[in-house]
């Protein structure tokens, strides 16, 4: 007799005359094997183990003993297709390679919450208790829950086609608006110089030179790098669109060392083995040099960014230029700087400085 696979249990022979049957319903563990004669449940294997005239008995026990809410069994195949067709469809709208990891990810845990729903019979009040489940017990941040409903919408619009028209697939307003932490000059300074590692002070220091984001400095490319235009090419940036920033002249000389040393072949950044560095790495010689400089704030590679945007800014640089080079789409985007540049606040004076305390040293 071959194994027989159904969607509540898998069949398998031992021997001549007896069956290990894995049960897909946990809760079918607990009936006891004394029911029937001969049969036993295995702890390690998690399955039966019963003669072949006890299957019968075996079966019907089953359907007895299998709670209502249980019965329906939603198989692997029916997930895994619509998983398929979401990735499939993510690829074909063009979605970035970061998006589409974002969006199965917040997919997948929208199935696994409905476990014993087909996904092509969630419905809207689905998604009600979902977002209520994940903003109440979760206590999700605004970004998150961004991301939960922009993935859950696409795939309502996209594989289910149907509309989104209720307000749980609406975005809510954001309430707070949260400054950005910027490093002083110093302080990046810090950061750079605290390994005495080439690549890795290269990689910093592309990063802050030219505002790049995170995506963009493992996907910059040495035939992106103008140095006799002093220009960086920025191929397929947030939104897939392309843009120039600037090139350092400190940064032409760096890059020029670092080329010499590691002879990288396509991307500028290269691991070992010649493979795109991944963003992970840049992550880690960020934090790794964050700790060795002692810089006492809570930041990120991101960080670097919005200290090249905010030091540009307050060496007079226009905001419009500003604006394009970080590849923003909107300046209410970029006018979030000039919310924590001090330029006008160093000529304001504190009446406290009226007082005239005697401070004891």
């Amino acid at each position: 007799m071959d194994v027989i696979k159904t969607e509540k249990y898998c069949l398998t022979p031992i021997s001549k005359n007896r069956f290990r049957i894995e049960v897909f319903l946990f809760r079918f563990q607990k009936i006891h094997a004394q029911k029937i004669r001969g049969c036993y449940f295995s702890g390690p294997q998690k399955s039966w183990v019963m003669p072949r005239n006890s299957l019968d008995d075996f079966a019907n026990l089953f359907e007895k003993n299998t709670p209502k809410e249980e019965k329906k069994i939603i198989t692997l195949s029916s997930r895994d297709k619509a998983l398929k067709d979401y990735k499939d469809q993510l690829i074909l709208k063009r979605y970035s390679d970061c998006t589409i990891a974002i969006y199965l990810e917040q997919i997948k845990r929208f199935f696994s919450y409905f476990s014993n729903v087909e996904p092509v019979e969630l419905s809207d009040d689905n998604v009600k208790e979902y977002m209520l489940y994940l903003l109440i017990k979760k206590k999700i941040s605004f970004s998150y829950q961004k991301q939960a409903i922009s993935a859950i919408k696409f795939y309502f619009e996209k594989i289910l086609r149907r509309e989104t028209k209720s307000y749980y697939f609406e975005i809510p307003k954001r309430d707070e608006q949260k400054l950005p932490i910027v490093l002083s000059k110093a302080e990046v300074r810090d950061i750079i110089t605290s390994t005495n590692n080439l690549k890795h002070q290269t990689i910093l220091s592309t990063v802050y030179s030219a505002g790049l984001r995170l995506s963009e400095v493992v996907n910059l490319k040495i035939a992106d790098i103008d140095s006799e235009r002093k220009l960086i090419y920025v191929r397929g940036g947030k939104g897939k669109k392309d843009r120039t920033t600037i090139l350092a002249r400190d940064l032409i000389l760096l890059l020029r060392k670092y080329l010499r040393e590691f002879k990288p072949k396509l991307w500028v950044f290269e691991g070992k083995s010649g493979e795109q560095y991944s963003r992970r790495s840049v992550q880690e010689v960020f934090y790794y040099a964050l700790e060795k400089s002692k810089v006492d704030k809570k930041v990120s590679v991101h960080t670097l960014r919005h200290s090249f945007a905010t030091h540009l800014l307050e060496a007079g640089e226009d905001l419009r230029y500003i604006q394009k080079i970080l590849g923003h789409k909107s300046s209410k985007t970029t006018e979030i700087y000039t919310h924590v540049t001090k330029i006008g606040l160093q000529k304001i004076k504190s009446p406290l400085d009226e007082l005239n305390i005697e401070i004891e040293d």
